[in-house]
């Protein structure tokens, strides 16, 4: 049984280095099959790992998950709450539009669409992964967007949906440009600050 756990670590950390040089290339067009035959292994051992695409996309992004959770519970302690989503949400940004596939990684439905300042800490709207990418952002973003409702920074009913949307659109929308950070963040910008200047 050691034996067969120490194979399946090892099959299990081939694939993943294989799938992110695929991701990368091909974004979230990689094929599973390709993955599983560049890595040495059956197709059955690709999926017995990762099920779906989805599961291997968000494998491939998990560190970089890890990292936006970081950064805003970083955030979290600065004092002003709309400097502090926008920080977050730029950086949010820049890391979609940085890897191909991520923001395919990042798209999710969640049941409801519970404004922030209604979820109790910590139990924020999942999606229907239960420890999908934008599950655990949500997670980890919750209490910025949280504070900006209560301070009125933000305009009120918005949710970490609304942002993921915007993130992911912005992303999407970005990726085959010639400048695809620098547009991304003039979209960004425009988002925040509208269409029109203020009176």
């Amino acid at each position: 049984m050691t034996g067969q756990r120490a194979d399946a670590r090892r099959n299990y950390s081939r694939i993943l280095a294989v799938a992110e040089a695929e991701v990368a290339r091909h974004g979230a067009a990689a094929s599973l099959e390709q993955v599983a035959r560049t890595a040495g292994v059956g197709s059955a051992t690709v999926r017995r790992h990762f099920p779906t695409r989805q599961a291997l996309l968000e494998a491939v992004f998990q560190e970089r998950i890890q990292a936006l959770g970081r950064r805003a519970e970083e955030l979290s302690r600065t004092e002003d709450s709309r400097a502090a989503l926008l920080d977050w949400l730029r950086d949010f940004v820049e890391y979609a539009v940085s890897a191909r596939g991520f923001a395919d990684a990042l798209t999710y439905e969640p049941p409801t669409d519970t404004p922030a300042g209604d979820v109790p800490a910590g139990d924020a709207p999942a999606g229907d992964v239960p420890h999908s990418c934008g599950a655990v952002l949500d997670s980890a973003a919750a209490p910025l967007l949280r504070r900006a409702l209560r301070d009125g920074t933000v305009r009120p009913g918005v949710t970490f949906h609304d942002l993921i949307t915007l993130v992911v659109g912005i992303a999407l929308a970005t990726e085959h440009h010639a400048e695809p950070s620098a547009q991304a963040g003039r979209l960004f910008t425009l988002a925040v600050e509208g269409l029109s200047p203020s009176p």
